[in-house]
C-alpha cells in the first residue's frame, strides 16, 4: 500500500506558526483545485495577496493535493522544481520548490499525452528521476544517505503546467500549484547510480527530431543528489517522508520548452537510457 499523504489539518497542527488565515488557506486551495480540474487559469496568488509567503503556499498546497487524494489518486513521489539557475532566471525566483506526484500524472514511455484533457500550458522538461527502496526520513539527510536508499535512476520528462494565468509567477505562486506539476513520463532504461558520474551526466533534449537542448547533471544544484537530499529535509520539517517505491524528480537539467499538440519530445541521458512522448 503506498504511503497516504498527511491530512492538511493534522500538518497545520504539527507545525503551529502565524499564518494566513486557515479560511482563506482553504479557500485559494480549493479555487487551485477546481482550475486544474476545469482546464482554467487565476490570477497570481501573489497579485491577491502581496503578502502571502512560502510557508502560507506550502498549505495551501496540501490542501490542494488532499483534494486530489480524497478523489482517489495515490501519491507515488515527489518532484523538486526551479533548481537550476536558468530555470530560476526563466521565472524570476532563486530558490527551489517541491510538489506531490500522483499515480494519475504517471504516462508511460512514448506515449501520447492528450493536452486538452490535462493540461493548460505546458512546458517539457528533461530530468533525473530517482527511484527509491528505502525511507528516507529528515532532517539530517546527506547525498550519502540518498545514495543507499536509492534503487535506481531514470530518465524522464516531467511535463509542467500552471493554473496561474500566463505563467505570470513568483516562488509562491508555483509553491501554492504544487510545483506546477501537470505530468510526468519515465523512460525504461534504469542505472545504479553508483556506477554514475551525476554531476557530469549529459542529457540531450530532441524536440520534432531535432536537437534543442543539452545539459549535465550539475546544472541541478551542483549534483541531483544534493537536491534530492534538500527535499529530503525540506519535508522533514513538515513530517512528511521519502517512502520505499516513492520517484524523486530531481529537478530540470536544461532549459523549458512549451509544447503544443503534434509536437513530439524525447532526450537521452548517458549511460541510463531514453525516454519520449507526443503530445495530442
Amino acid at each position: 500500500m503506498r504511503w497516504p499523504l498527511h491530512s492538511w489539518e493534522y500538518i497545520v497542527e504539527e507545525n503551529l506558526r502565524k499564518m494566513m488565515n486557515r479560511d482563506t488557506i482553504s479557500e485559494l486551495g480549493d479555487r487551485l483545485y477546481e482550475a486544474l480540474r476545469s482546464q482554467t487559469t487565476m490570477p497570481p496568488l501573489t497579485e491577491q495577496f502581496p503578502e502571502i509567503s512560502i510557508e502560507d503556499a506550502y498549505y495551501i498546497s496540501l490542501h490542494m493535493i488532499n483534494r486530489r487524494v480524497n478523489d482517489g489518486e495515490k501519491i507515488v513521489g515527489k518532484k523538486i522544481g526551479i533548481t537550476s539557475e536558468v530555470v530560476q532566471n526563466m521565472f524570476k525566483v532563486d530558490q527551489p520548490d517541491f510538489g506531490f506526484l500522483t499515480d494519475k500524472m504517471e504516462y508511460s514511455n512514448g506515449t501520447e499525452i492528450p493536452v486538452s484533457a490535462n493540461l493548460i500550458a505546458p512546458k517539457a522538461e528533461g530530468e533525473i528521476a530517482f527511484k527509491l527502496k528505502k525511507d528516507l526520513v529528515g532532517p539530517g539527510i546527506t547525498e550519502e544517505d540518498v545514495l543507499d536508499a536509492t534503487e535506481c535512476v531514470m530518465p524522464c520528462f516531467e511535463i509542467v503546467d500552471s493554473r496561474i494565468r500566463n505563467w505570470e509567477i513568483k516562488i509562491e505562486d508555483t509553491v501554492a500549484d504544487n510545483a506546477s506539476c501537470g505530468v510526468f513520463v519515465l523512460g525504461d532504461g534504469q542505472a545504479d547510480p553508483r556506477d554514475l558520474d551525476l554531476p557530469n551526466l549529459a542529457m540531450k533534449v530532441f524536440k520534432n527530431e531535432q536537437l534543442i537542448s543539452e545539459g549535465l547533471g550539475s546544472a541541478v544544484q551542483g549534483n541531483p543528489l544534493t537536491a534530492v537530499a534538500w527535499l529530503a529535509n525540506t519535508l522533514g520539517q513538515y513530517n512528511i517522508p521519502f517512502k520505499a517505491g516513492d520517484v524523486i524528480l530531481s529537478g530540470s537539467m536544461v532549459p523549458l520548452e512549451a509544447v503544443k499538440p503534434g509536437d513530439q519530445m524525447r532526450l537521452e541521458l548517458d549511460g541510463v537510457g531514453s525516454v519520449s512522448c507526443s503530445f495530442l
